[in-house]
């Protein structure tokens, strides 16, 4: 593929409310692109510039705004942020959870096939604007709503807490109880990463293995099957840039030292979860179609997991970290707990995972958390990760996911 720089981005602060603080959306992009065009070196003079030559397009990543905030038509609000993005080309693209990588795929496209010199991507959800139930209810429309989300209370937890009973089917000689022990190391580690970033929501939060492994308590009770509340990422109000520019863009601004895209993986798997689990009985993974997203990810950047220095992963529950693990490489399938007891996947690790506290710490407003994860990889090649910096980080991977694993993202980081 032609090459497609990073030049910057920003996210917000996740542990902010914005309906309490009396914002709505309109407020929170024109928080996060004043950030993010910062970063990047890029001014508003400079979206008029490119304009008027029709050399920059926006993206937008958002699940279900049509729900949390009752309106549609997002691409076009950007024209709300500022008049120097009236008539810039910008749309809105949805894949439940993994909508601002659909968005950053379409703009990686645009600029590959030279049409966009500057691509300028924004993810972004508000899901504090109702209570935990209702919120659960929209979120049920990422699976098959009729048969999987309708009349079910918090139906995610619910397929994930399956994914749990699954991997240990799938897996005989997997112990329960160091599966499950494995689980809360996972929920524990991210925890801890989320204490080094200063953007993350559960920063001031406390969580040790004693309390994530002590499950079906009053203070950590059970949601979905197996699972328990430590084992589920957050309701998160928030939003991610990142701006993209073509190798032309570089050269007329004498720009150096940013990474490229150097892979990427996109594949569908079945939408109802039954139909994942009936697919992947000829296979050794779990989610065999997370697995070859992987693959094809590798397969274009050249690279291999002995490669990346460092994951961001899709751990909207700790079950898709555990079955993440296998999918990128570092373990065989089944063996994900051997990375996770012997300290691989932790922050000083061979192959440190969620850094930046993950969808557990970090947080997951939903549309945005495709972007924010392949901001956090800009980050750690770049050496800008502060207090959760990788140590010599070069390469680094992502996995995003929409709906039970049915659309699987993954890009790689990484400079020239």
């Amino acid at each position: 593929m032609g090459k497609v720089y990073v030049l910057g981005g920003a996210q917000t602060d996740f542990e902010r409310n914005w309906k309490k603080e009396g914002k709505n959306m309109v407020a929170l992009l024109k928080e996060v692109v004043a950030d993010g065009l910062a970063d990047a070196e890029i001014t508003l003079d400079d979206v008029r510039t490119l304009n008027k030559d029709n050399r920059v397009a926006c993206f937008v990543g958002n699940f279900i705004a049509e729900k949390y905030t009752d309106q549609g038509h997002l691409g076009a609000f950007l024209t709300e942020v500022d008049p120097a993005f009236y008539g810039v080309p910008s749309a809105r693209y949805e894949a439940a959870c993994a909508s601002s990588s659909v968005a950053l795929d379409a703009a990686q496209s645009k600029i590959v096939s030279g049409e966009y010199d500057v691509a300028i991507v924004v993810g972004w959800e508000l899901m504090k604007t109702v209570d935990s139930k209702l919120g659960g209810d929209f979120l049920g429309r990422a699976a098959y709503y009729e048969k999987e989300g309708k009349g079910i209370d918090l139906p995610f937890p619910k397929l994930f807490g399956r994914l749990a009973d699954e991997t240990l089917k799938k897996y005989p000689d997997l112990d329960e109880k160091c599966y499950m022990d494995a689980l809360a190391r996972i929920s524990t580690i991210n925890y801890e990463n989320a204490k080094r970033n200063p953007l993350s929501q559960t920063r001031k939060w406390f969580m040790s293995f004693e309390q994530a492994s002590t499950r079906d308590t009053d203070t950590n009770p059970l949601v979905g099957g197996k699972l328990a509340v430590s084992d589920c990422s957050q309701v998160t109000d928030g939003a991610a840039i990142v701006v993209l520019c073509s190798e032309k863009f570089i050269k007329e601004r004498g720009i150096a030292g940013k990474p490229i895209i150097k892979g990427y993986g996109h594949r569908t798997a079945p939408m109802l979860f039954d139909k994942k689990m009936a697919d992947n009985a000829d296979s050794d993974y779990i989610l065999p179609w997370t697995r070859q997203t992987v693959l094809d990810a590798y397969r274009r950047s050249g690279l291999t997991v002995d490669d990346i220095d460092c994951f961001e992963t899709h751990d909207c529950f700790t079950s898709s970290e555990y079955a993440a693990i296998s999918s990128f490489g570092i373990t065989a399938p089944g063996k994900e707990y051997e990375a996770i007891e012997n300290g691989t996947i932790s922050f000083r690790g061979a192959k440190p995972i969620n850094p930046s506290g993950g969808l557990i710490g970090c947080g997951h407003p939903v549309g945005a958390s495709g972007a924010r994860m392949f901001l956090d990889l800009y980050k750690q090649v770049t050496g800008k990760a502060d207090a959760y910096q990788v140590a010599g980080a070069k390469n680094a991977m992502m996995l995003n996911i929409g709906g039970s694993a049915t659309t699987n993202y993954v890009y790689v980081v990484g400079l020239e």
